[in-house]
């Protein structure tokens, strides 16, 4: 019987047993594969403070790790198959059978983006490829660029890189953008920003870099697009399959919180990519992990409390050994 287990070792996860360990927790990690999530997969991080030049996806999952290690927390290797999160002791099964128990429970399983699954995008991913126009837009200073998508995420974004970009190309494969009117209006308006509609995407080219788009048009024809640089905006799936939908209130698979990360279950908290309403940073992952696991503490030392045999008699400070 654990006090804490953090399902999910992205940087929400990460720092919630930081903070977990240091508050001499009895905290269990599980992480399916090596601990740090997407953040593996991305070549180069920009914009976590306290790195001036920035620092490698990977080295920022190694460091993050180390300081957990350095506390006394041992991620567990192990796939998470389902869990009950309902009752006063959650119960949590992995593959192979075994079940863990814990008090609290932080879910942290993050979400991936949607990908276009089309020829050049694996390779290219971080060489070009993105999903993410705040993590990597200043990269492309005075570039040609593309936005894949037409909702409001993706033609916010695209507005937002024309900050940096030289021209901006949102392709989308319907007649019409799904994006809010208003946001439309800021897009048409902006003399950077020009629209491919009715258009797909059939590969990436590029050998260390994109160099360019093979599109595919309504009418039959197909055509080249050169860019620098393309970002993939055709929204995110929450890695929701281990969970208790039935039991967690949610948004699509997107588990729903208060301010204060706490799920409609008692002694549940849900962070980062997961929660809805995130802004899917690795700084706003990590300071919901801090913040739910402050949460998470408050809620076992009020069990605690409760389970007490007897009430503590209040020492007088008169009574305490004088020096």
């Amino acid at each position: 019987m654990h006090d804490l287990i953090i399902v999910g070792g992205g940087p929400g996860g990460l720092t919630a047993a930081l903070y977990a360990a240091r508050a001499r927790l009895d905290v269990l990690l599980l992480e399916k594969g090596a601990p740090g999530g997407q953040v593996l997969l991305t070549e180069h991080v920009d914009n976590y403070p306290g790195f001036p030049e920035g620092v490698g996806g990977f080295d920022l999952a190694e460091r993050m790790t180390a300081q957990i290690r350095r506390f006394g927390v041992e991620p567990m290797i192990a796939a998470v198959v389902s869990m009950d999160l309902a009752g006063p002791v959650k119960s949590i099964r992995l593959e192979g059978g075994s079940v863990v128990q814990g008090r609290a429970v932080i879910l942290a399983t993050g979400a991936r983006p949607n990908s276009l699954h089309v020829p050049g995008e694996r390779e290219l991913n971080g060489k070009g490829v993105s999903y993410c126009a705040t993590c990597d837009g200043p990269f492309y200073r005075g570039q040609e660029i593309a936005v894949v998508g037409g909702g409001d995420t993706a033609v916010e974004e695209a507005i937002y890189l024309t900050r940096f970009a030289s021209k901006v190309t949102i392709i989308h494969r319907r007649d019409e953008l799904r994006a809010v009117g208003v946001i439309q209006e800021e897009a048409f308006a902006n003399e950077k920003i020009h629209f491919l509609c009715e258009t797909r995407v059939t590969a990436i080219e590029g050998t260390d870099g994109v160099e360019a788009l093979r599109l595919a048009h309504a009418d039959g024809s197909s055509s080249r697009l050169p860019v620098q640089g393309v970002f993939i905006l055709i929204g995110s799936t929450p890695n929701h399959e281990m969970l208790p939908l039935d039991q967690l209130r949610h948004e699509q698979g997107f588990v729903m919180t208060d301010d204060r990360m706490r799920t409609n279950l008692p002694g549940v908290y849900a962070v980062g990519d997961l929660r809805a309403g995130s802004v899917r940073q690795i700084v706003s992952a990590a300071g919901d992990g801090a913040v739910a696991e402050k949460e998470a503490e408050a809620y076992l030392e009020n069990l605690h409390r409760q389970a007490a045999s007897r009430p503590v008699r209040r020492r007088k400070c008169t009574e305490a050994r004088k020096p």
